[in-house]
């Protein structure tokens, strides 16, 4: 019989902060787009983007998918937070108002539950004049950390 060694994620979130943070702040997608990380807990994380004139729709407000990119941004940052591979397995995202050009758009992302293969988090994405969205998002938590473990964790 084999035992799986249980990982203390909390001090491995602390231990290669800088290294998950670098990791993040890489994304290519991200970096497009003008995203920018600015806070990273453990099972938390907050980003930010200005709304700028190519980000804008047909109406003149912000497209849905700056929106729904930067959401889904700071839900990665999160579910990855612990320096364990993890991806999306499902979104739903609320649109509640307009946001214009030139207005930040801050997200931030909050665990709600996570076990060894799952986790669940609220992301509330929100200007200076209030809530523009929210997205509830499930993550599948991969066997694998893109962090090095060592034998003593």
């Amino acid at each position: 019989m084999t035992t799986k060694r249980l990982i203390d994620e909390k001090a491995l979130h602390h231990k290669h902060y800088a290294e998950i943070c670098e990791k993040l702040k890489q994304d290519p997608f991200a970096q497009f787009l003008g995203i920018k990380l600015i806070e990273l807990g453990e099972g938390t994380a907050t980003a930010e983007v200005t709304v700028a004139e190519h980000m804008l729709n047909a109406h003149g407000t912000a497209h849905g998918a700056i929106i729904f990119s930067l959401a889904d941004f700071v839900f990665a940052a999160a579910c990855n937070s612990y320096g364990k591979t993890s991806v999306a397995l499902s979104m739903n995202i609320g649109f509640l108002a307009a946001a214009m050009k030139g207005n930040r758009l801050v997200a931030t992302a909050t665990e709600e539950k996570k076990n060894n293969r799952t986790a669940w988090y609220r992301i509330r994405v929100e200007t200076e004049h209030g809530l523009v969205a929210t997205l509830d998002a499930l993550a599948y938590r991969k066997s694998d950390y893109f962090v090095e473990i060592d034998e003593n964790e």
